[in-house]
């Protein structure tokens, strides 16, 4: 039984009638009938697509048709078409090519991933994903397939690799904040989802993502120094960043920022603050200039940190780390007398 009853067209037909509407409205097509039929045909062949590819009604996706339809998409690069486009496709259209490009990207025959591939070779599509967050219109569309991306170790190591991560930390800090939010879940994902690989990106490129990352720190809106204070957090406790651990807490400007946001007004900062701070009091080697600050401030930290968050009785972890923290400083001896 056909999947759209009489008047179902091949996947070829409707992968032809997508391009040819897209193309209509890209280029701008005269008069206001064409432009309204073009735009009509973008969202009849998107929910043909979709039905394709996730079935109808009770109906499963047909294995046949769906790698017949993933074939044609690929050869025309539709993809791509489809994002640079998404502006001019209408809102549930956009919906559509959202779920459409996340089925197709976990799609898998035996070990291979045909759409993964098809993405390493046509890498255009991350690049047109990521400008996606300057456009207000369809930036969280974007987002989403952009995480999706992020689940496969090859493309995430693409948008690691290239220069446009770096627009990550102007993204996160724009003023819509359902955009913002969204990026920096994108930023989050790539730098925590692949251990190994995010590991070595942080290494060898450790001076220029700190760098940029002082910046959100420093950020005047809460949210982001907050967010970008608590993934600091998780990234230096994360065992596969030993190395970039140990560079972070040797720079004395990096214990400085720590002990002044121990002192924000914001209780939240303080308390996402204190979790990078304890990693700097807590290292068996700590470098000269470290050891330097610690034991100039030893006396007021112990004061500090005794009555610092004490609301947080039922807390057990986080007393537990406290005492921990007072008792190493108080017993902190300088070079000298160690």
């Amino acid at each position: 039984m056909p999947l759209f009853g009489k008047s179902q067209k091949s996947p070829q037909d409707v992968v032809k009638s997508l391009k040819e509407a897209l193309l209509a409205v890209s280029k701008g097509s005269t008069g206001e009938k064409k432009a309204d039929k073009a735009t009509e045909d973008i969202s009849k062949n998107l929910a043909h697509i979709k039905g394709i590819l996730y079935g109808v009604g009770d109906q499963e996706p047909q294995t046949e048709l769906v790698a017949q339809l993933s074939q044609e998409m690929y050869n025309h690069n539709m993809l791509l078409l489809l994002i640079m486009n998404l502006a001019k496709v209408d809102f549930e259209g956009r919906k559509d090519v959202v779920q459409i490009f996340n089925n197709m990207l976990r799609r898998q025959i035996g070990s291979r991933a045909p759409t993964v591939e098809h993405i390493c070779c046509k890498q255009d599509i991350l690049s047109e994903l990521m400008k996606g967050y300057e456009n207000q219109e369809v930036a969280l569309n974007c987002g989403q397939m952009l995480r999706e991306c992020c689940r496969s170790e090859e493309l995430a190591k693409i948008l690691l690799s290239s220069s446009q991560f770096y627009k990550f930390f102007d993204y996160v800090e724009v003023s819509t904040f359902d955009i913002a939010s969204d990026a920096f879940s994108t930023f989050k994902e790539l730098l925590t989802k692949h251990k190994m690989l995010s590991s070595e990106f942080l290494e060898a490129n450790y001076d220029r993502i700190f760098d940029n990352y002082q910046s959100l720190l420093n950020s005047e809106n809460y949210v982001t120094r907050r967010q970008a204070l608590k993934l600091l957090g998780e990234l230096l406790l994360d065992r596969h960043n030993f190395t970039t651990m140990t560079k972070y807490i040797s720079n004395p400007d990096n214990l400085k920022l720590m002990m002044n946001m121990l002192r924000e007004k914001s209780r939240n900062i303080q308390f996402e603050a204190f979790h990078v701070f304890k990693v700097f009091v807590a290292n068996p080697n700590k470098p000269k200039p470290i050891l330097d600050i610690l034991l100039r401030n030893k006396e007021k930290l112990v004061d500090f940190l005794t009555k610092f968050h004490t609301e947080r009785s039922d807390d057990e972890q986080f007393n537990d780390e406290k005492a921990y923290l007072i008792k190493q400083i108080k017993e902190l001896k300088s070079v000298d007398e160690s």
